[in-house]
């Protein structure tokens, strides 16, 4: 178990660190400024933090693993892309993870909170798996509306003007028409490749999510004011050495009698000392409050995520309208050259939303397996500071 540790801990130290602190400190948190650069939430530049999360060691990595080029979406008759084994990206694996918790104190309330996590996160893993799935499905079931965009370029003041003069756009034969409306049929029948708002949701960890946090923030605060009692030992402690040394002064000048008192202080304020008790709680604090800003990071990961797949499968319905309007009016050219045009205006956006869910996907998975090690690592010395 503790080299499962030291390897999850290890590994996130080396590919997150610049995530850490770019992405989870900047993006999700105009809450929490990094420290490096005693940044205040104001002043916090989005789009760069944004633009450094998305160049780090982690997110790379798992870019790698779901991302397919689109254009090889154009060819016809082309297989689906295969899906990730979650076990080449999900860190720490499930086998680390279940080799961890098989150690716990079943009556600890903390290890029923971390089981609940460990056991959620794993599950929005794969949904999150499972949406980069259908952004390819979805590249692949837009292809033929993508390329009548190509193909038949409109310019809305031309449409308007034919409409105005009965022409027909000389782009357009009785055979386009034909191949378009046929394309529109085929696009119409496909299924939303995005799952609805009410078929999916992240309730679950949410559930488990806000549970652990108020669990972690009640011990950070606990922990806090453990540090500042210790801190102000210390200085308790300086300021009873200094009146010690000065009652023996007194005594020696005055009467021997008043000995006594500064005798009796003096064993009573080393015991105030604090020893390696300050660097055992710091080292629980600092662990604390890197798995509390790890679960809030992911919080907001996906609560974006969960936006941009409610956008997404509306932005499709949309075109299933669209598209059906334009079969409804028939093979003439001209409203399939509006519904062309229309789906002229929302291609870019489009396009822009299914890149911009899978780099938020990336961050999310990313940040899915630094909240588990950060985690698993507080988890560990948890048990180890209460043994």
């Amino acid at each position: 178990m503790l080299s499962c540790l030291r390897q999850s801990s290890s590994s996130i130290t080396t590919r997150n660190t610049q995530f850490s602190q770019s992405s989870m400190d900047g993006i999700s948190a105009a809450n929490t400024p990094r420290s490096s650069d005693q940044a205040t939430p104001s002043s916090v530049n989005l789009t760069l933090e944004y633009t450094l999360a998305i160049k780090t060691a982690s997110y790379c990595e798992i870019w790698s693993k779901i991302h397919y080029k689109v254009s090889s979406y154009h060819d016809d008759g082309e297989e689906e892309p295969p899906q990730v084994d979650i076990q080449e990206i999900l860190k720490p694996s499930h086998e680390c993870v279940k080799d961890a918790l098989s150690h716990i104190r079943p009556n600890d309330t903390l290890s029923q909170f971390v089981i609940n996590y460990f056991e959620h996160s794993e599950q929005t893993f794969r949904f999150c798996l499972f949406l980069a799935q259908c952004i390819n499905r979805a590249h692949r079931l837009y292809s033929p509306l993508h390329k009548l965009i190509d193909l038949f370029s409109i310019d809305p003041e031309t449409l308007t003007n034919s409409a105005h003069s009965n022409k027909v756009d000389p782009n357009l034969s009785p055979t386009h028409c034909e191949w378009v409306f046929d394309a529109f049929h085929e696009f119409e029948k496909l299924d939303n490749p995005f799952p609805g708002p009410e078929s999916h949701s992240f309730s679950n960890m949410h559930s488990s999510f806000t549970q652990l946090k108020q669990y972690l923030d009640v011990h950070l605060q606990k922990s806090r004011s453990k540090v500042q009692l210790i801190r102000g030992a210390t200085k308790g402690t300086a300021i009873c050495l200094i009146v010690t040394t000065f009652g023996v002064v007194l005594t020696a000048v005055f009467i021997a009698a008043h000995a006594l008192v500064a005798l009796v202080a003096a064993p009573v304020c080393p015991l105030l000392i604090p020893s390696k008790m300050t660097q055992e709680e710091m080292a629980h604090l600092v662990q604390l409050d890197d798995a509390a800003k790890g679960l809030f990071v992911l919080h907001n990961h996906l609560e974006t995520v969960d936006c941009l797949v409610a956008r997404l499968h509306n932005a499709m319905e949309d075109y299933k309208r669209l598209v059906r309007f334009g079969i409804e009016r028939g093979k003439d050219s001209y409203p399939i050259q509006e519904v062309i045009c229309q789906l002229q205006k929302k291609h870019d956006n489009f396009l822009e939303q299914l890149t911009g869910l899978e780099e938020h996907l990336c961050l999310c998975l990313a940040a899915i397996n630094r909240a588990r090690s950060l985690l698993l690592n507080y988890f560990h010395l948890h048990q180890h500071h209460s043994s």
